[in-house]
């Protein structure tokens, strides 16, 4: 086993500091696509990038604790009167994806931190 794969995602993908680039940059990606920036109209979104900081840091292995909603509570009104569906969520999928494509994350590593936000769809969904 080589020394990269012992270390978690968190440490692959460079810690908190990517982490946080890569938020600002997925929001940016999202917030211009009309298809689900409505979503976030009323969203405080420097609130949004810390605790999606955060989470994401928790999420990949890092050492931040998630102190945010749970993610089934947090998504439960875009899904309920907003009509938040799996279109949507792969729609957004696709924007971290090319965000990590655009930060020069290696290949193996994008497909594993896929995986991990993947796992979240039936949570988010409310499923």
């Amino acid at each position: 086993m080589n020394s990269e794969a012992k270390k978690s995602l968190y440490d692959q993908i460079g810690g908190q500091d990517n982490i946080r680039s890569a938020v600002e940059l997925f929001y940016k990606k999202i917030l211009m696509d009309g298809r689900v920036s409505h979503f976030f109209d009323s969203t405080d979104m420097r609130k949004l990038y810390a605790h999606q900081s955060q989470f994401l840091g928790y999420a990949l292995g890092g050492p931040e604790e998630y102190k945010g909603k749970d993610i089934r509570e947090a998504h439960k009104d875009l899904v309920t009167n907003h009509g938040m569906t799996e279109r949507h969520f792969d729609i957004v999928a696709e924007h971290l994806l090319n965000t990590l494509i655009d930060m020069g994350v290696d290949k193996d590593l994008r497909s594993d931190v896929m995986g991990v936000v993947g796992s979240t769809k039936d949570a988010v969904l409310n499923r």
